[in-house]
């Protein structure tokens, strides 16, 4: 029969069809899950003509579009700086050239010619010396010079601690230190006391030792020039000595000797009304018979920086080292006075320190280093409010108020230059801060070194009057 099919046929061709899905389905699973891409829509198409079975289509997600990110505001321009000191920065008086200045407020670096370099400083190594003594002692120290019985009978030891502005004269007397203690109140003082002691009342003192051992090491810094002796900038650095060793002590200026430690026990000597002196050192916990101290940390600090005192640096120095556990020698001065400076944040790694006042042309300082000290001298950080009120002023005050600076057409900026001044053989320099026209505060540093005459001062003043002129438009070119 040719007719309908029997339900044989039927269900021998539905279970075909069936198993033609499945075998569709397995291969469809099959090539998905090794990541083939096949298009499917043929197989599909042939499945539904064998079976009608209505299939539900899978959803499509709907694809999540990321966020783009909206990009800042761009920041505002630094605005142009016009005002250039290109002509004073190039005159040859001052040689071999580097400065830098900067706005104290804002940090910008205005103007700079080899800033980053290390180079000798000459005197304004004093602001650093300054610095660490104002962190490491404060400025309520005082250097005490003692008197304690000696170990043989009739004998005291004068035991010198670094105070370098005791004076020989009588009491009164005005020297080149204000404020400065006197023999004879140590005298009198070590008198009574012995005296006073039944031990000894009645016998004479017939031998005064000199104990100098606070510091330690050479005397005399092995770069400098002996002929600053002569010409009464510079005595030998010892612990013991009177009036910074001068010949004349009221003068800034005036020779000094040899022999610091046996011209203060000379004079110690004859307060006592005569005794003989010998060198030596003091028994350990001797009774003290008197003492007298300085003007405070913060007075000397003055002193130092006013007229650029060698002396008082380098005692400074020297007890900072001490009192920061760096030692008594010139060798300390290195740990020392970086170790005083820490404090204040800066990154001393540059830093040569060879003496504490600035002679020696083994220093080496950058002058990007100095304008960021003087921005927190400026704003008086810690004590170091003590070291501005110190500094010279341009026409008005100390080394800057002499005939030969801030002269003439740099006078323009008298009054507004508070600086440090210095000067050896082979350079001139002049750090600090100055208050412009236009009422920004800028920090500076100007280094004329080399073959330079003393011309050179009138160039950095100059150079100085000109940064005062343009203040924050100061510009690099």
């Amino acid at each position: 029969m040719t007719g309908r099919p029997t339900r044989r046929r039927i269900t021998v061709i539905a279970a075909a069809a069936v198993a033609y899905v499945a075998l569709l389905g397995g291969a469809a699973w099959a090539g998905t899950s090794v990541g083939a891409q096949e298009d499917r829509s043929a197989e599909a198409d042939a499945a539904s003509a064998v079976v009608d079975v209505a299939a539900s289509p899978t959803p499509t997600p709907t694809p999540t579009i990321p966020t783009r990110a909206v990009p800042a505001a761009p920041a505002g321009a630094s605005p142009v700086r016009t005002c250039s000191v290109a002509d004073a920065a190039a005159d040859p008086r001052l040689e071999q050239f580097q400065g830098r200045a900067v706005n104290a407020a804002t940090g910008e670096v205005l103007f700079d010619r080899g800033g980053s370099t290390p180079s000798r400083t000459a005197s304004v190594l004093k602001v650093l010396t300054t610095a660490a003594a104002l962190n490491v002692l404060g400025p309520d120290y005082r250097l005490t010079t003692r008197v304690v019985r000696g170990a043989e009978p009739g004998t005291v030891v004068l035991v010198g601690g670094g105070d370098v502005t005791l004076s020989r004269t009588p009491s009164g007397t005005t020297t080149a230190y204000a404020g400065a203690a006197h023999l004879d109140e140590l005298a009198d003082q070590v008198t009574a006391a012995w005296n006073a002691d039944p031990a000894t009342a009645g016998s004479p003192i017939t031998t005064v030792v000199l104990d100098s051992s606070y510091f330690s090491g050479d005397a005399w810094q092995p770069s400098w020039n002996r002929k600053e002796l002569a010409d009464g900038y510079m005595p030998p650095i010892t612990a013991l000595m009177v009036d910074g060793d001068r010949d004349s002590p009221a003068s800034n200026v005036s020779a000094r000797s040899d022999d610091p430690v046996g011209r203060a026990g000379s004079a110690f000597a004859a307060a006592l009304g005569g005794a003989t002196t010998v060198i030596g050192t003091a028994p350990v916990g001797a009774p003290v018979l008197g003492q007298v101290s300085s003007a405070p940390v913060s007075t000397l600090v003055k002193q130092t920086l006013i007229v650029s005192d060698n002396t008082i640096a380098e005692a400074l120095a020297r007890v900072t080292a001490i009192e920061a556990g760096a030692g008594s020698s010139f060798g300390s001065l290195q740990q020392g006075i970086t170790a005083g400076l820490a404090a204040y944040g800066l990154d001393t790694s540059a830093l040569r320190i060879v003496d504490g006042s600035g002679l020696s042309g083994g220093n080496a300082v950058p002058p990007s280093y100095l304008t960021s000290l003087f921005v927190q001298i400026e704003n008086r950080a810690g004590n170091l409010g003590w070291l501005y009120d110190g500094l010279p002023i341009s026409g008005e005050a100390g080394s800057l108020s002499y005939s030969d600076r801030f002269a003439g057409s740099s006078s323009r900026a008298d009054g507004a230059v508070h600086a440090k001044t210095g000067w050896i053989d082979d350079g001139y320099t002049l750090a600090g801060t100055i208050d412009a026209a236009d009422g920004t505060v800028l920090t500076f540093a100007i280094y004329a070194l080399g073959d330079v005459g003393d011309d050179a001062k009138q160039a950095i003043d100059a150079l100085a009057a000109a940064f005062w002129d343009c203040g924050a438009n100061l510009s690099d070119y």
